[in-house]
């Protein structure tokens, strides 16, 4: 049967580097071989190959229309990015091609699109995928189909001015529970620049001023935020990727933060540029109350490609600009010994509500402490130690 005589069919991308797979961006050149191993003498039409790049989202929701009436919503959209058609066999007057037996080799080439491809990606309710496809047609017989994805990257070099802005932010909230007050918790924190690379340690400065007769815990979270959008509707999934635990500080204490490191794990870059996909980053700084709702703040951040080059010293290969441990495609987190909590843990029903209604955050009553006017971004009383009660 003409199956048998089909050993092997396989794609293979031209990588610079061996046993490592190619990373692409926009406008790079995508080549590699066909190979077809035939074990005898085959008939064929042709052999034709086809690149595609989507982004497509697609979840569920169920709705209620009435006391016995239920029903499903679908949600659903997609992008186009890449569409490229290759021949790379066929006669032609449209006869049958003969290929003797043994290994042949088809090689192919094409150019990405130069405007702006978005990071593949892999997410609970969409994906951004891009892949070669071949069909070999032969007489009388099924089309035999493989497929195979590539990986792109869209670059961000985290060396522009608007990554490498410190971001700084204050925050209070009196405690209360029972229609009592326990006096007023404050947080003010500051971060370097809002761009960073994963494997980067974030040097998190920041005072905690603790009014209440309540000891408090500060923490910060590197928070993951997948928004899928369709039909007008958007789906989030939120994900705890990093954490970092403080002292407890004491009721009337005061404690500061002089660069404590979070590192950011091998997670996937920010997908900012796709109509129907976005991925984004922030550092969750939050203050413990027992008793009480979190306080807490939140700094943005851009997880880019490109790291700091402080002597302008760089490369334009985006294999050699990114790490090629491909982990964080799946979003997979690497073992810790202690791991990140579940999002819900890190925030309450009404927090999540207060988040999208929330005004603007009111001013810090500490205010002589102006995270920007200090260059280490370090609070003016940073002579007090770590943990210092006000008296």
């Amino acid at each position: 049967m003409i199956f048998d005589k089909l050993k092997k069919l396989d794609i293979v991308f031209d990588s610079p580097e061996v046993d490592c797979p190619p990373v692409f961006s926009s406008g790079d050149v995508v080549s590699g071989r066909v190979i077809l191993d035939l074990f005898g003498e085959i008939r064929l039409n042709s052999l034709k190959l086809h690149a595609e790049g989507f982004a497509k989202v697609h979840w569920t929701e169920s709705r209620s229309a009435g006391s016995s009436t239920a029903y499903t919503q679908n949600y659903s959209d997609e992008v186009e990015y890449l569409n490229r058609r290759e021949v790379l066999l066929q006669a032609d007057n449209g006869e049958v091609t003969v290929l003797p037996e043994g290994r042949h080799e088809f090689p192919f080439s094409f150019q990405l699109p130069e405007e702006t491809l978005v990071t593949s990606f892999e997410g609970k309710h969409g994906s951004i995928r891009y892949w070669v496809k071949v069909k070999l047609h032969r007489p009388r017989a099924t089309v035999k189909k493989l497929k195979k994805e590539f990986t792109v990257i869209e670059p961000i070099d985290i060396n522009t001015p608007a990554l490498l802005a410190p971001q700084a932010g204050t925050k209070d909230k009196m405690a209360r529970a029972w229609y009592r007050n326990f006096g007023q918790v404050s947080v003010t924190a500051k971060i370097d620049r809002k761009g960073y690379t994963p494997g980067e340690v974030i040097p998190v400065f920041a005072e905690f001023d603790n009014s209440t007769s309540r000891t408090v815990v500060p923490k910060a979270y590197i928070i993951q935020t997948q928004t899928f959008i369709a039909r007008g509707t958007m789906k989030q999934k939120r994900a705890v990727v990093s954490t970092l635990s403080g002292d407890v500080v004491g009721a009337e204490c005061r404690e500061t933060w002089h660069g404590r490191a979070i590192k950011i794990p091998p997670v996937g870059p920010s997908v900012l540029h796709c109509r129907i996909i976005k991925v984004e980053y922030m550092l969750k700084v939050c203050v413990d109350v027992p008793g009480t709702s979190k306080l807490y703040l939140e700094l943005p951040l851009v997880i880019g490609t490109i790291p700091l080059h402080p002597f302008g010293s760089r490369t334009s290969s985006v294999s050699s600009q990114y790490s090629l441990n491909l982990e964080w495609l799946r979003m997979a987190i690497p073992e810790q010994p202690e791991p990140p909590p579940d999002y819900s843990s890190v925030v309450t029903e009404e927090e999540a509500e207060q988040r999208n209604n929330a005004a603007s955050p009111q001013p810090c009553r500490r205010p002589e402490w102006d995270p920007g006017a200090s260059p280490h971004g370090v609070c003016p009383r940073v002579s007090l130690p770590t943990s210092t009660c006000v008296l």
